[in-house]
């Protein structure tokens, strides 16, 4: 081996010397990969965005070099710079949903909406602390605690931030149950908690079912322009499902579908998380503005349960406020568990889950008109 044979070899070596903090984000991505594995925070993603970092951070890496047609610059045009993957993906979490509980009991289509008040409070936080418009919106949409929303509008709003906002949201997504227990404890009294609510909805027809999605694509569209892909591929999957004659089509949805996209976002998002986008002042207020989204939404949603609760002469159970958030389904079966912790024969599964599936409809509304507002004014 001669000298110019070493210095190649040695080249890796000699760059990672002179850009040391890539060492920090490998460390990062071994973290993402810890956390996925050993804790299981949301490992189909975090563990494909850990892997994605180490990869994005290796020094003179030919895998997300535009120039050197990379696999992973490649898959980023093809997929996340078009919107691809976040569609694609909602498609799939379209077949998996079942609005016969919010259809069945309409009334909690606006805990859902009261479940995004987060989006824009801390929107207006992020402005007041210095971030421009595009960037305050994106760290905004974190508060839909809906990961292929945060993606698709970080994207279009603050690509530069793809990464940092798409780690945040997908990490808060993991750690909703063990944030919002705390703030569903402290705004509820225990009576609240054990209220009992019979669940005898009236029948949702197959017709109406049917109608749901197409009606929804339509007035969504035309209300919500920015939002009507996000909408679209959420009722295509829904429609796939209420329809009954494409079981094929509906596996492959829940399936293969979403997971080889979650696979191909995951790895795409985390080979965009470089040491000078990620390791700044801004990513630590970042992820500080994220938890107060969350916490926000939780909160408004927990008040608009309460008022309910007034309202229909203690009747209906605050907790189910708590759902109004976009975590599918995992929001819905937490307030399940909280409420059954006062009182294990307390059934609220199905009301929260009508919620829970407002919450999927208002953080794509929200996503749009964050887009419809602050686009304008960037371009």
């Amino acid at each position: 081996m001669n000298g110019a044979d070493f210095g190649g070899l040695a080249a890796g070596l000699v760059e990672l010397i002179h850009n040391w903090p890539t060492l920090i984000m490998m460390a990062v991505g071994a973290l993402l990969i810890y956390l996925a594995i050993a804790r299981e925070y949301e490992p189909v993603l975090l563990l494909p965005i850990g892997i994605g970092c180490i990869i994005g951070n290796l020094p003179l890496s030919a895998m997300v070099d535009p120039a050197e047609q990379g696999m992973l610059a490649v898959l980023k045009k093809a997929t996340i710079d078009n919107e691809l993957l976040p569609l694609l993906i909602f498609i799939g979490v379209g077949a998996m949903m079942d609005f016969r509980p919010l259809l069945a009991q309409p009334l909690f289509a606006l805990m859902g909406a009261a479940g995004q008040f987060g989006i824009f409070g801390t929107l207006a936080l992020a402005v007041l602390l210095g971030f421009p418009m595009n960037e305050a919106a994106s760290i905004g949409i974190i508060g839909a605690i809906d990961g292929p929303t945060s993606v698709y509008v970080a994207n279009q709003l603050a690509p530069h931030m793809l990464g940092v906002i798409s780690v945040v949201a997908y990490s808060y997504m993991s750690l909703v149950p063990i944030i919002q227990p705390p703030i569903m404890r402290l705004m509820t009294t225990r009576e609240e908690r054990m209220t009992r609510m019979d669940y005898a909805p009236r029948p949702v027809s197959r017709r109406a079912l049917i109608m749901f999605p197409v009606l929804v694509m339509i007035a969504v569209g035309i209300l919500v322009p920015k939002a009507a892909p996000l909408i679209a591929a959420l009722m295509l999957g829904n429609l796939l499902r209420e329809s009954e004659v494409v079981p094929r089509l509906v596996h492959a949805a829940e399936n293969e579908i979403i997971n080889v996209a979650t696979l191909f976002l995951g790895l795409i998002i985390g080979s965009t998380m470089t040491a000078s986008s990620f390791l700044t002042w801004n990513t630590l207020k970042i992820l500080v503005l994220g938890l107060l989204a969350f916490g926000l939404d939780t909160a408004a949603g927990l008040l608009f349960g309460k008022l309910l609760y007034a309202l229909s002469g203690k009747r209906i159970n605050p907790l189910i406020g708590a759902a109004g958030i976009s975590a599918f389904p995992m929001a819905g079966r937490l307030v399940q568990r909280v409420a059954q912790e006062e009182d294990f024969s307390n059934f609220v599964l199905m009301h929260a889950m009508g919620a829970n599936t407002a919450g999927q409809l208002g953080s794509v509304i929200a996503g749009g008109v964050l887009l419809t507002l602050v686009l304008p004014l960037i371009h």
